[in-house]
């Protein structure tokens, strides 16, 4: 069986920056194992799947090492992938996932992502594994979907050298750490060892509560964030009350043809 793949460069305007996703647009589905093995060959963060019905497009979204329920930069890269070569018309995309209904639309050179909302509750506690796992103390620790530690300063951030064999004891899907930016209004970085990534370069999906959680501490709803991976992210964000939208640009690598 032959199956199309493309590489794409995510929430970035640059070859070689933002995340790197594959895509892949199936006829019909195939296995789940065999989802999870082309995206364990591929060892990218994500790989996505998608099957168009009628006007709309499920899609499926593995790490690889696991199945997972939402991944916004492998969908800024379907979005690309059906925009710009599949011939997709209409400026609006419809996908049906394990989290919902998500939409995306092309607005010019970006692609809008329109996520769920989600606000991250206050740990009054943290776990030792957090902590140490970070090897800094956040001034607090939220957690939702994902542990969110806020700290002071984007030197902050960037300083951090996570314990990653700490950080995998964690019962979370990743670790967000962010802080006020310099010249953005927020940044972060995301670690996810049980999904069998160390340092994701630009997640999406964390940003479904980095908005929020923003939106409420700088009283604006349109935000400006980078995520400050090696490769480094830009995300143009905005809450629209219990959604948000993730704007990015994205750049295809490559485009080719798997044999499984």
């Amino acid at each position: 069986m032959k199956i199309p793949i493309y590489q794409v460069d995510a929430f970035t305007d640059k070859i070689f920056g933002g995340n790197p996703a594959a895509v892949c647009p199936l006829e019909k589905w195939i296995p789940a194992a065999a989802m999870q093995s082309i995206a364990m060959e591929n060892n990218l963060s994500e790989t996505a799947f998608f099957v168009r019905k009628g006007s709309v497009f499920k899609i499926r979204w593995f790490t690889p090492a696991i199945e997972v329920d939402l991944c916004g930069h492998a969908t800024l890269a379907s979005a690309h992938v059906i925009f710009k070569h599949l011939g997709h018309a209409k400026p609006h995309i419809t996908f049906l996932s394990k989290s919902g209904e998500l939409k995306a639309s092309l607005k010019k050179d970006l692609i809008y992502l329109d996520f769920p909302a989600y606000d991250p509750i206050p740990v009054g506690s943290p776990p030792a594994a957090l902590l140490k796992g970070l090897g800094k103390k956040p001034k607090e620790v939220l957690k939702g979907r994902d542990y969110l530690a806020v700290f002071k300063t984007e030197a902050d951030i960037l300083a951090l050298q996570p314990d990653f064999a700490e950080l995998n004891k964690l019962d979370c899907l990743g670790i967000i750490a962010t802080a006020e930016g310099d010249e953005s209004d927020f940044v972060s970085r995301f670690f996810a060892p049980r999904a069998g990534i160390l340092e994701d370069p630009v997640t999406g999906s964390a940003h479904t509560l980095l908005i929020p959680f923003w939106a409420k501490r700088l009283h604006k709803k349109k935000l400006y964030a980078f995520q400050l991976s090696k490769r480094r992210g830009e995300l143009f964000c905005e809450l629209q009350g219990k959604r948000v939208l993730i704007g990015g640009h994205a750049r295809t690598f490559l485009k080719g043809t798997i044999a499984v």
